[in-house]
């Protein structure tokens, strides 16, 4: 990384070696330093990238990190998210203990995360890997949000050609998964379009927003788009969808209902949008990706993934589901608070 600014879509790592440690560090640095943390905060966010990647050197295969900004009413942060295909750990709240080690080291590292983060939440399955996601703020403490999502470009591209969005817009709490056609600028720039529009976008229910996001996009090569809206107290879910963008709402016993895209393209010719209505009860989760991620994911397979936050759940997803050929993005939103 040189020291252009981080864009919101984040900066990922392949985290090997140490020296890719000591990037992350300064990458981080520089991060807190342009979102004006102060140095207090950015010493700790330091620490934080540090014992991240120093667990990925010493436990994991196939470590990646994103590092990103995130942002809230007035204030901006920094969100760090490991991901590893390593051995894994039984005992998360073990593990977080000082003095606890696998590798003969002293046992401090997510001990230290913890303390330094402003929010911290991780899951792990023995065989399987761990995902870390800590964000740090200036000062107040973060709140679990209600929507976690990721984007990752094709294996080879600097962007991605997927997006996502979220919104609270008159109460109505909607969400947003685009996928660029093709790959590359141009499929990156086609989404960008719809994630300003969306965000722009007159209050409305999903179908309401999707034709909007078409008349929109005209000028750009088009996108396939869904967008959610939740509304756990009707007990419902409303879905519009163009494109093959997958939708499923899981329950809370591990059940799946697919959730119906028409086919077309945002931004292209007179695509036919409709809305559809599905049950979403307390416990319910959405999940949303474009097709680089395989649909062949079962939450029966992760004991507990579920309780985890939207963005770990969908850090998970995207590790063993995404695809190396394609740009991929995963979202996840939950019923509740």
């Amino acid at each position: 990384m040189n020291g252009d600014a981080v864009t919101d879509s984040g900066i990922w790592f392949r985290v090997e070696a140490t020296s890719a440690a000591s990037a992350v560090r300064r990458a981080a640095e520089r991060l807190g330093e342009q979102v004006e943390m102060g140095q207090p905060r950015i010493a700790d966010l330091a620490i934080v990238a540090a014992e991240l990647t120093s667990n990925l050197v010493k436990h994991a295969d196939e470590g990646v990190l994103l590092l990103r900004p995130v942002r809230r009413a007035g204030e901006a942060g920094v969100e760090l998210v490991a991901i590893d295909s390593g051995p894994g750990m039984a005992d998360l709240t073990l593990s977080s203990r000082d003095g606890h080690s696998t590798a003969g080291t002293l046992g401090i590292g997510l001990g230290a995360i913890a303390r330094q983060a402003s929010w911290f939440d991780a899951y792990s399955l023995p065989g399987r890997g761990t995902v870390l996601a800590v964000q740090v703020w200036p000062a107040e403490p973060a709140q679990p949000s209600w929507a976690g999502a990721l984007t990752r470009p094709l294996a080879g591209e600097s962007v991605s050609g997927d997006g996502y969005a979220v919104r609270i817009a008159d109460g109505r709490r909607q969400v947003l998964v685009s996928d660029g056609l093709g790959h590359g600028p141009l499929a990156a720039a086609a989404t960008a379009a719809a994630l300003a529009a969306f965000r722009d976008a007159p209050a409305g229910p999903p179908a309401t927003v999707v034709s909007h996001l078409h008349r929109t996009m005209s000028y750009t090569r088009g996108a396939a788009l869904a967008v959610a809206e939740l509304a756990p107290a009707d007990g419902l879910l409303h879905y519009a969808g163009l494109g093959n963008i997958a939708g499923v709402v899981v329950e809370g016993d591990g059940q799946r209902r697919g959730l119906v895209s028409l086919p077309g393209i945002a931004g292209h010719q007179r695509p036919r949008v409709r809305e559809y209505d599905y049950p979403f009860g307390p416990g319910a989760r959405l999940v949303m990706h474009s097709d680089g991620v395989v649909d062949r994911w079962r939450l029966a397979d992760y004991p507990g993934l579920a309780e985890r936050s939207p963005l770990v759940m969908a850090a998970t997803l995207l590790r063993d589901a995404g695809v190396r050929r394609d740009d991929a993005c995963v979202l996840v939103a939950r019923s509740w608070e």
